[in-house]
């Protein structure tokens, strides 16, 4: 029987994966943690621990005492927060995926998942269409911390036979979670003011397409990879996700079908930087081809879930 450690509960991915998990593997064998407490619906349906991923040893000994035997370390400073405090985002960052790959030398918990994002990407990258091996020079610390980061998951399993697994996120949109300092996060941010407010200041232009995924469709996608076959795998850094693509224009007319009077306006801020030196557009073929990628919404069903779920939340 699998157990699984789930670091990073509380977040944007970590409060619904949890749950999903729970329902494959069972709600007693997959633990929950975080540094802060969680929704009441981790805490509800199974054990929930506070945990520092960046103490090794207390890490350790967590699981080696529960038995864990898949790890999903979901901890992060994101984009945005990441250029304000740039050494600290870096050494948490980083000091958090070099623990959980030493859990993979140190312990049976051999298999990990850990999230990259389109963000390894750079000025230099092809806009569109971006392919899974091109050009990576990212600029800013959150980018050049996923990139290491691709380098030290794959170093591990070529070197340490740990069962290292990614995927390159792109904006990722969720009406469970709001946002939480990244630079696609203005994607969530407009759905709840659309409704608290019918307005909405948006910090990236109205013509800045970036890729984007439901959450539903992200959290599929990472059990997929994470129950596919090794032998399936043809890559042991991270897999490109397309998702669908976008601008905040093409977000506000879709809202706009739903509530007419929903206005928006643009004031562009130090993340519009960020935002233009990511894709535009994602080619995700080889995860496609390795594992069955699949994607089930686009922007038009999205909206509509998006607004009914954050009327009924805010309700």
């Amino acid at each position: 029987m699998e157990r699984i450690l789930v670091i990073g509960c509380s977040g944007q991915i970590g409060s619904e994966l949890t749950l999903a998990l729970r329902k494959i593997y069972g709600d007693e064998n997959v633990f929950a943690t975080d540094i802060k407490q969680a929704p009441a619906d981790i805490l509800d349906s199974g054990p929930f621990h506070i945990l520092d991923v960046l103490d090794y040893n207390n890490l350790l000994h967590f699981v080696v005492r529960f038995k864990i035997t898949q790890v999903y370390n979901l901890a992060a400073v994101l984009s945005g927060n990441a250029e304000k405090i740039p050494q600290q985002a870096w050494e948490i960052n980083m000091k958090a995926l070099m623990n959980t790959l030493e859990l993979g030398r140190d312990s049976d918990a051999k298999k990990l998942f850990w999230p990259s994002s389109i963000a390894v990407f750079g000025p230099t990258t092809p806009r569109f269409s971006t392919p899974q091996l091109t050009v990576m020079e990212p600029n800013t610390v959150y980018g050049i911390s996923k990139l290491a980061g691709e380098r030290w998951g794959e170093y591990y399993f070529r070197r340490y036979g740990v069962d290292f697994r990614s995927l390159r996120y792109p904006g990722l949109i969720s009406y469970k979670t709001e946002a939480g300092g990244g630079t696609t996060d203005y994607a969530v941010e407009i759905y709840y003011e659309a409704i608290r407010n019918k307005q909405y200041k948006c910090f990236l232009s109205e013509d800045t397409a970036l890729p984007m995924m439901f959450m539903d469709d992200a959290i599929q996608a990472t059990i997929k990879l994470m129950e596919t076959d090794a032998s399936k795998l043809s890559l042991r850094s991270s897999y490109n996700v397309g998702g669908m693509s976008f601008t905040p224009k093409e977000v506000a007319a879709a809202i706009q079908k739903h509530i007419p009077d929903f206005q928006i306006s643009y004031e562009p801020d130090f993340r519009q930087a960020i935002a233009d030196s990511w894709p535009a557009s994602i080619d995700d073929s080889v995860a496609r081809n390795d594992w069955g990628l699949k994607d089930k919404f686009d922007l038009s069903s999205m909206t509509k879930v998006m607004l009914t779920e954050i009327e009924k939340k805010l309700a």
